[in-house]
Order: C-alpha cells, then structure tokens, then sequence
C-alpha cells in the first residue's frame, strides 16, 4: 500500500507534536483571457529552507517541501555520504524555527568524526569552485556498483506509471512538485514521495525505503522527472539497480549508469521506454 494523503492538509511528519507543517497554501489569482479577467482561487506547494544540522553542527540548507522530513533526512544523509548505513542516523528531531525548519540529526561517532575531516578538508582547498581537480572528484564522487540489477516487465512500468500519477496529491492540487516512487518486483507501487526538488523527492523515497526496511533488490525507483547524473548516483548509493524517469537523462547520468551497473532506462510512455544502459534488464 502506498501513502494516500490529501495535499491541502496539514501533514504530520510523524516526529511527534509540533512536527506538523502546511504543505499547501491558498492564494487569489485572476485567470486572464480573451473574455476579460476573472478572480479565482489556486492551491501552491510550499518551499521552505530546511537545515540539515549534524550533532549540532549546521552542514546544508536546502529549500523543500516540508512533509516526510524526516525520511529526507535519512535518505539525504545516506545519499550524500554523510553515513554509510542508515543505522548511523540515529535519531533526528524537526524544529519549526522563525525563518524554516531544522532537521536536528544525531549521528554515530564513526559518521560524525568522517563528516568533520571532510569539514576540515573542503575548508582547507583552495582555487575556484569546479574548476580545481579535487573539487572535480568531490562533486563527481564515484560510487560502488550495485549487487544486482532487476529484470522489469514493461507492462510493470505502465502500471507504475499510472499508480505514480494517482499517487501525487500535493502535484495534482498544485501542478508544483515531482514524485519518486519505489516498484517492488511484483510491478506494485510500494511508496511515493514528493517534493519541489526532483532530488529532494528521490531522497525522502530512499529515507522512508531505509526506515521502513523495505529492500531494494528485484524492484526499481520510478521518477517524474530528469534523470541527472546526481539522481543516478543517489540511487546507486542506495542499492537500486534500476531508475525509471518519465524524462530524458544527460550524457553524465547514462557515464555513471554505466560505471555504478545502474539499468536506466528514460522517456518511459506507456508500453515503450528507451534504455540508455543495460537494456537486458527491460523486456516486453
């Protein structure tokens, strides 16, 4: 089963009292046209800054949609090689502050110590920003290749299609976000997350996978967007053989499909699809 909750109410992240945020907001508008100018009233998608703070130590600000929170926590912290397990998140708490929401994250010891070195040494290069090879290698971080890819039947993308579409509440009373979804191998849609950010979205799924123990061997995560080289990556950090995007990839993504064993197949339409690597792993 997947989450079925209406986009304009107010969400409970599950952090307990206080950790629930309005995702939605009611504006005027005046719809324009031929016939002259009418007011009405739309459904917007919040975005609102969300720090992401480590043991005390703020680390990164990112602006999201604040619901599954604390999914996002986990799933960006895995992804972005803060932790190298899930486990090592060890607790996060969400504060509500005047400005945006903070996403107070313990760490284990081991994580916390890799996360200050890599601290002292991005504070300790210098040149200019990608232009440097090391700072190349820190933003294309190569990733170890996952241990299996799936064998996915087009007719179990059509299907997950359809469900990934019914599954977006706050997109269909905003038209604002992208969803992420998770197939499990019998071609059902397990959970859908959703978000501002494509990344964003793709984090809060593979955070919400992790907490709820969900494996990700013989299914693959379904995007409603691109697929950009950092979405490849993250998926493979995670340990998904397979990405799914309704959108088309760049040159990098399919690079670092290939290097991490990552089946990505882009433009997915019904009963067709365009594999970009590993095409062994789509069949009719």
């Amino acid at each position: 089963m997947i989450d079925d909750r209406p986009a304009s109410a107010v969400l409970d992240d599950g952090a307990g009292a206080g950790a629930a945020f309005a995702v939605t907001a009611s504006r005027p508008v005046w719809r324009v046209g031929a016939s002259g100018t009418s007011p009405a009233t739309e459904w917007l998608a919040e975005e609102v800054p969300v720090a992401l703070v480590y043991n005390g130590i703020s680390h990164v600000v990112m602006l999201a949609t604040p619901c599954d929170l604390e999914d996002f926590a986990t799933g960006f912290s895995l992804t972005e090689g803060v932790v190298e397990d899930a486990a090592e998140v060890r607790a996060c708490e969400v504060v509500e502050t005047c400005v945006g929401i903070e996403l107070q994250v313990e760490l284990s010891s081991r994580a916390f110590a890799g996360l200050k070195d890599q601290r002292r040494q991005m504070a300790g290069r210098t040149g200019c920003g990608i232009c440097g090879a090391e700072s190349i290698e820190q933003a294309i971080r190569p990733v170890a290749r996952v241990a299996q890819r799936p064998r996915i039947d087009l007719a179990r993308v059509n299907t997950a299609l359809q469900a990934l579409d019914a599954a977006q509440h706050i997109r269909n009373d905003t038209g604002a976000t992208h969803a992420a979804g998770w197939v499990d191998a019998d071609g059902q849609l397990r959970l859908c997350r959703e978000d501002v950010g494509r990344h964003n979205a793709l984090d809060k799924l593979i955070g919400g996978m992790q907490r709820q123990r969900i494996d990700t061997s013989g299914g693959f995560a379904l995007v409603s967007s691109r697929a950009s080289y950092e979405m490849v990556q993250k998926a493979a950090r995670a340990g998904i053989g397979a990405l799914v995007a309704v959108s088309a990839p760049t040159a990098l993504a399919v690079r670092v499909a290939e290097e991490s064993g990552v089946a990505l197949a882009c433009w997915a339409r019904g009963d067709r699809l365009t594999a970009y690597t590993f095409p062994e792993a789509f069949a009719a």
